[in-house]
């Protein structure tokens, strides 16, 4: 299994970003999808998930209204629209994929068994 994340870049405060993570060796519509973000010096957080089809998502609240995510099956890919940017968004993205999982885990880093490798975002003020 692979995800593949990419999108990440250096921006302005008030700025935006399009994240990706493309997914292979997987049934990818089976699978929650979810984004983590982890900042130098910090412990990883939640940032969003999408359940199988699409259908809910979930939040953290440091980002609700802000930023919004999807999926597209057919494509075995996920999309995190950064909008608003804040310095405080600044970390290493990563995306997750669980099979399985209750969607009230979703939020939870262990509910994931597979992991990308991360995409920097770096938001100057």
């Amino acid at each position: 299994v692979q995800l593949q994340a990419s999108g990440g870049g250096l921006v302005q405060a008030g700025g935006s970003l399009r994240l990706s993570c493309v997914a292979s060796g997987l049934t990818f519509s089976r699978y929650i999808m979810a984004w983590f973000r982890q900042a130098p010096g910090k412990e990883r957080e939640f940032v969003a998930a999408i359940t199988e089809d699409g259908g809910s998502t979930k939040y953290a609240d440091s980002v609700k209204g802000r930023f919004t995510l999807s999926r597209d099956n057919a494509k075995n890919a996920v999309f995190l629209q950064l909008n608003s940017l804040k310095p405080e968004d600044t970390a290493v993205y990563s995306c997750a994929a669980a099979y399985g999982s209750a969607w009230y885990k979703s939020s939870s880093a262990v509910a994931y068994s597979y992991w990308g490798q991360g995409t920097q975002v770096t938001v100057s003020s």
